[in-house]
């Protein structure tokens, strides 16, 4: 938050932001929030990242060019993976169902 001297003899100060002229006084003080705003967008990057990170389709902050649909193909090998074991599973308690009612076990 800069402010402009009009007057310093006077103590009369100029707000750019807003266009305000107004008496300085000593019982107010005032500080630069920009430090604070920076440190602010960081993390407000952080927390849109982690929402994106629920989205396969969203890119996530520290993605690698061309990386952008890693969540998705992943997504699709893990769950081709888990549906072979357990339809590999149902297929042997089918085989083994159908063995002991034929009596072969």
């Amino acid at each position: 938050m800069d402010v402009a001297r009009i007057v310093p003899e006077y103590h009369i100060l100029l707000d750019p932001m807003s266009g305000v002229v107004a008496e300085e006084r000593e019982d107010l003080i005032m500080f630069s929030l920009v430090p604070i705003q920076a440190q602010l967008d960081i993390i407000e990057g952080v927390a849109d990242d982690l929402m994106n990170s629920l989205e396969p389709d969203k890119e996530l902050l520290n993605t690698y060019p061309g990386r952008e649909e890693t969540s998705k193909i992943a997504g699709v090998y893990a769950n081709l993976f888990y549906g072979l074991i357990i339809g590999l599973i149902i297929a042997f308690m089918a085989m083994m169902a159908i063995l002991a009612m034929n009596g072969g076990i």
